[in-house]
């Protein structure tokens, strides 16, 4: 059997996005500096988005950012510790649906008029 080398490896191991992502940035004294976050286990984190309107749908339409290649922001990052590249992250839970509003409200309506 032939060992594929890592260029002719119909489906790679380690798959990135296809182009530049869109990475949130934040001025700085020096400039701008990329914007990390924290998973919800607490470990630091790199970010980017496939796409500028899902970079705004989840941090905002003022958001500032930079596009860069997924190596470049590795690159950019490693040199603080981190390892962790999250892409197209969610940051929030969908809003409550006002149906589900209203049934917790109505319980607690009845108790106290009891």
């Amino acid at each position: 059997m032939t060992e594929l080398l890592c260029g002719e490896d119909p489906e790679p191991s380690h798959r990135s996005p296809a182009g530049p992502l869109y990475v949130p940035v934040r001025p700085g004294p020096a400039g701008y500096a990329a914007r990390l976050f924290r998973t919800p286990l607490g470990d630091r984190t790199a970010v980017g988005f496939t796409s500028a309107h899902n970079l705004a749908a989840t941090l905002g339409p003022d958001q500032a950012w930079i596009r860069l290649a997924e190596p470049a922001l590795r690159a950019l990052t490693a040199p603080l510790g981190i390892t962790n590249l999250t892409i197209d992250p969610q940051f929030s839970a969908p809003a409550p649906s006002p149906v589900a509003a209203v049934l917790r409200v109505a319980p607690a309506v009845a108790l106290r008029a009891a």
